[in-house]
């Protein structure tokens, strides 16, 4: 997506002139300005030498004045110029520069200092929020976003203040996310926030991408960091998972003993050690799968009878 779809602004990378030559030149015109002025004073016997003098004022004043162009740049930092209000470009390399003095500070960032980026991976935690899963029910969000500066022109100016557009459409990112999944229980082969915590990690970076590109801003991560049910309904929820939980444990339970008894009877039968008729195979099926799917312990009773008498 190009400059002018999302804003206007473009980063140009400005390249400025080393701060220590400068600093060289800057004191070599200063005493520069001060020796001439004192040669036009005693040049001049009683009247100084204007020409040489207003030279040397001009070298002085310019001296001072370029001292207002030094400026440093930690690693991973940058520096918008402006000059008179256009943009000329931004300083990306670390270390002592000089710029043109008449360079305005331009806006305040998100660190305080009115000229300067930084470039560096932030940590965004957004707080948990109260809202409403597909199917209606309140839930409590959070996540997780890493991000950084990718164009400090649009950073600057395409947004107000892009660190609180950040935090602004993080939210509500995370609230449209919340409201286009359901928590849990969804229809076959359906995300849901609960069952696919690494889906909905990747949707939310993508749409926070989107709403943040305009800033010129890139997400490097987005996860979540807290999913649960509202106060208000987690004691039911939980209760409905439980006894899911529970339906599914049976299930599985039925299915092994099943399993296990049909083993038994074809094994009594194949080996031959007791041949047994239809009713008598219902009483002992009647009796495994009572020792296999109870929960309690279960005592025998030995039957010295038969099943006819």
């Amino acid at each position: 997506m190009s400059a002018e779809k999302l804003g206007g602004s473009c980063e140009l990378e400005k390249q400025v002139f080393n701060g220590w030559m400068m600093l060289l030149v800057t004191f070599g015109s200063l005493l520069g300005g001060i020796t001439l002025i004192i040669d036009s004073v005693h040049a001049g016997d009683g009247h100084p030498y204007w020409a040489a003098m207003v030279l040397g004022i001009l070298c002085m004043l310019g001296s001072v004045l370029s001292m207002l162009g030094y400026f440093t740049l930690q690693p991973n930092e940058g520096r918008v110029l402006l000059l008179f209000g256009a943009y000329r470009g931004t300083v990306r390399q670390s270390g002592f520069h000089w710029g043109n003095p008449f360079y305005s500070n331009g806006n305040r960032g998100a660190t305080g200092d009115r000229h300067k980026v930084s470039l560096r991976a932030r940590t965004l935690n957004v707080e948990k929020l109260k809202v409403n899963d597909k199917r209606g029910n309140p839930i409590e969000i959070a996540a997780v976003v890493v991000w950084r500066v990718r164009d400090t022109a649009q950073a600057v100016f395409d947004v107000d203040d892009y660190a609180k557009y950040v935090h602004t459409q993080s939210e509500t990112a995370l609230r449209h996310l919340a409201s286009a999944y359901n928590y849990d229980d969804a229809a076959e082969n359906e995300a849901t926030l609960r069952g696919n915590v690494e889906e909905v990690s990747q949707a939310l970076r993508v749409e926070l991408q989107e709403r943040l590109a305009k800033a010129g801003v890139v997400v490097d991560e987005a996860r979540l960091t807290n999913l649960s049910y509202a106060p208000e309904i987690a004691q039911v929820m939980l209760r409905r998972q439980q006894a899911e939980a529970v339906i599914s444990a049976r299930q599985k339970i039925v299915h092994g003993a099943v399993s296990m008894v049909d083993m038994a009877l074809k094994e009594l039968a194949s080996k031959q050690v007791v041949e047994l008729d239809d009713e008598r195979k219902a009483a002992m099926v009647s009796n495994l799968m009572v020792v296999l799917c109870s929960e309690s312990e279960v005592h025998p009773v030995v039957n010295t009878g038969t099943l006819y008498n």
